[in-house]
């Protein structure tokens, strides 16, 4: 049966905003990994790679609700996408951003997943979309570090 957010149970709503809270803070720590790595790759796959994290990144920054940037503290506490200063090799970058893309994926499933048991369609499908981008994202820079 399909419900809106409104007549879900409190314990539904509850389960389904800490996973989706989960999305956004590693959204929030993956969008400034690829913006850093955007501005610090360096080598042979400079073009593709700085051209693919803008991407990323702005991707990223769009998906974010408004209100992600008020709790950016707490958010990089939360998220298990870790944070980098940049200085890595294109190698490095491109395995630790495809990480983070998989780490999103994961979390958006696993809240679509709630979100589906609970009735909850319009958010399992906003879960779906973004995984199914992230999973892209994955697949590009896996492709690349073939």
């Amino acid at each position: 049966m399909t419900q809106t957010a409104v007549a879900l149970s409190t314990d539904a709503k509850t389960q389904i905003i800490e996973a989706l809270n989960q999305s956004v803070a590693e959204t929030a720590v993956a969008t400034m990994l690829a913006q850093n790595f955007h501005w610090n790759v360096t080598g042979m796959g400079f073009g593709p790679l700085h051209a693919l994290f803008q991407e990323m990144y702005e991707d990223h920054f769009q998906a974010q609700d408004g209100h992600a940037e008020g709790m950016l503290a707490g958010m990089r506490k939360r998220s298990k996408v870790d944070e980098h200063d940049g200085h890595a090799t294109e190698r490095e970058m491109s395995k630790a951003l495809q990480e983070a893309q998989e780490t999103l994926a994961s979390t958006l499933a696993g809240a679509g997943e709630l979100a589906a048991d609970a009735g909850d369609t319009l958010t399992e499908d906003l879960c779906i979309a973004r995984g199914q981008t992230h999973e892209k994202f994955a697949w590009m820079l896996r492709a690349h570090l073939k």
